[in-house]
C-alpha cells in the first residue's frame, strides 16, 4: 500500500519519521490496507456572509461553508473509488461516495453517490469555481417561483434536481477529445437512500475539446410525484455550455451556458411551467511576480439571468456578481464577491461574501 497526499509530502513518510523518534511501546499509529494507493486530500472554506434582506434571521454571520476530508482509493488498475464526508453550514453529510470499475479509458462504470453529468458550472470542484457561490443566493429572499431565493442558473439546476449529487449508476469515458457520461439515479439528491416513488431519473452529457477550450451539451429527465394528479411524472431540461481558459493560470477565463426545461416545482396547472436561464462568468488572472504571499490577483464578473415561467412576464431577474480573488498557493486563496439580485419587478437586494480557502 502507498499512502500519499496531492502536492505534499507522503503521509507514510511523515508517520515513519515520527515513529522512529519514539520507543516501540509508545507507537499508537498503525495503518493497514489492501489498497495499492490511498490519496488523502482536504478542503476548508470559511465564509463571512452579509445580506441586505430584512427577512433574514441575521444580517451578518460567519460559518464553515465546507470542511471535507477526501480519500481516493485505488485497489488496482480496475477497481478504484472515492469517499468524501462533509461538515458544512451546521450539518454533517456525505458528498462523494462511489466505486469505479475501469474497463477502459473509453468505458468506466460508476456506482454510488456522485455528481450527475449535467452542466459544467456544477461539475467543477468547489475549490475551482470562479465565484464564491454557484447560485449567488441572497439570504432571506422569498425569491424565484418554485426554487426560492434568486433566479440564477445554478439555482434552477440544483433545486430542480437536474444537477448536483445523487445515488445511482453512471457510465462514462473519454474517446480522444470527446467525453461522455450517462447516469441513472434515484432523483432524490444526496444523502437520501430511499427513493420516494420508485421511478428513476436520467442524465447525460457530451463534451468536446481540450487545451483550455471545451464545448458541452447536456440533458436531464427528472422523475417527480405530481401532487395535483397523484401520478409520477417526468420533467425534462437541456442546455449547452462553453469553457475557455485554465483554472489558477494567468490570463482570461470565460464560462457561459444556457438551460431550458420544466420547472416542476412551479405547477400552475397539472403541468409544470417552463424555465429558461443563461449565465456568463469572465475572469482575468494577473500574475504577481516575486511576491512570497500572492502569486495572482483575479477580478471576477458574473451575469446570470433566469425566468421561472416563460409564459408570465415580470417574474424574471438578474444576478450580477463583481468580485476579486487573491491566489496564495495552488487552490489556497481569498475571495470577495457581491451578489446583486435585480428582479424585473420589486426591490434590488444584495449579499456580500468573503471566503478563505484551505486546500491540501
Amino acid at each position: 500500500m502507498r499512502l500519499v497526499t496531492r502536492g505534499m509530502v507522503s503521509i507514510a513518510g511523515v508517520a515513519l519519521a515520527a515513529l522512529t523518534a519514539v520507543r516501540p511501546a509508545d507507537a499508537q499509529v498503525e495503518i493497514k490496507s489492501k489498497a495499492v494507493e490511498i490519496t488523502l486530500t482536504g478542503r476548508l472554506h470559511m465564509q463571512w456572509n452579509h445580506t441586505s434582506s430584512s427577512d433574514a434571521a441575521v444580517a451578518s454571520t460567519f460559518f464553515v461553508r465546507r470542511a471535507r476530508l477526501t480519500a481516493e482509493v485505488k485497489i488496482n488498475d480496475f477497481i478504484s473509488g472515492k469517499i468524501q464526508p462533509e461538515y458544512g453550514e451546521g450539518t454533517v453529510g456525505l458528498r462523494d461516495a462511489y466505486i469505479d470499475l475501469n474497463f477502459d479509458r473509453a468505458f468506466r462504470l460508476r456506482a454510488g453517490q456522485f455528481k450527475r453529468p449535467f452542466d459544467r458550472f456544477e461539475l467543477v470542484s468547489s475549490t475551482q469555481i470562479l465565484v464564491i457561490e454557484r447560485a449567488g443566493g441572497v439570504r432571506g429572499l422569498p425569491g424565484c417561483s418554485g426554487i426560492g431565493s434568486v433566479c440564477s442558473f445554478s439555482r434552477f439546476t440544483e433545486k430542480l434536481n437536474y444537477s448536483d449529487r445523487d445515488l445511482g449508476f453512471e457510465i462514462l469515458g473519454d474517446v480522444g477529445k470527446v467525453r461522455y457520461a450517462v447516469s441513472v439515479t434515484n432523483g432524490e439528491g444526496p444523502n437520501d437512500d430511499v427513493d420516494e416513488n420508485g421511478t428513476k431519473s436520467y442524465t447525460g452529457r457530451l463534451e468536446y475539446g481540450g487545451s483550455g477550450l471545451t464545448f458541452g451539451a447536456h440533458a436531464g429527465v427528472h422523475d417527480y410525484p405530481n401532487d395535483s394528479t397523484g401520478t409520477d411524472e417526468y420533467a425534462v431540461a437541456f442546455g449547452a455550455d462553453v469553457d475557455w481558459g485554465r483554472y489558477e493560470q494567468p490570463g482570461p477565463h470565460v464560462k457561459a451556458g444556457v438551460v431550458y426545461g420544466d420547472n416542476w416545482k412551479n405547477l400552475t396547472t397539472p403541468e409544470p411551467t417552463k424555465f429558461f436561464s443563461a449565465q456568463g462568468i469572465v475572469t482575468y488572472m494577473f500574475p504577481i511576480r516575486e511576491n512570497r504571499f500572492v502569486y495572482g490577483i483575479e477580478p471576477v464578473a458574473r451575469a446570470s439571468w433566469g425566468d421561472p415561467d416563460t409564459d408570465v412576464s415580470g417574474d424574471d431577474g438578474w444576478v450580477f456578481t463583481p468580485g476579486l480573488v487573491f491566489h496564495f498557493s495552488g487552490r489556497n486563496k481569498f475571495a470577495v464577491n457581491v451578489d446583486v439580485w435585480r428582479p424585473a419587478t420589486g426591490t434590488t437586494e444584495w449579499s456580500g461574501k468573503a471566503q478563505m480557502y484551505l486546500h491540501f
